[in-house]
């Protein structure tokens, strides 16, 4: 299920695109960027459409996929 970003409160949000660049293995090209350009960076996708939030109910996550 997709949840719209509106619907969650911006600390919450932030948290979770936190979490997703924190994983090991996401990859951002040659180039390094700190943590809070990782997630401005999530965020941005998620705001222009680009991403978005996936609900599963089966594992009771939240993943960030491409649109």
């Amino acid at each position: 299920m997709i949840i719209p970003i509106a619907d969650i409160a911006p600390e919450t949000l932030n948290n979770i695109v936190e979490s997703f660049v924190l994983r090991e293995g996401t990859d951002y090209g040659d180039y390094d960027h700190d943590l809070k350009q990782k997630v401005e960076s999530v965020i941005a996708q998620l705001k222009n459409g680009d991403a978005v939030l996936l609900y599963s109910e089966e594992y009771e996550s939240i993943d960030i996929r491409p649109a």
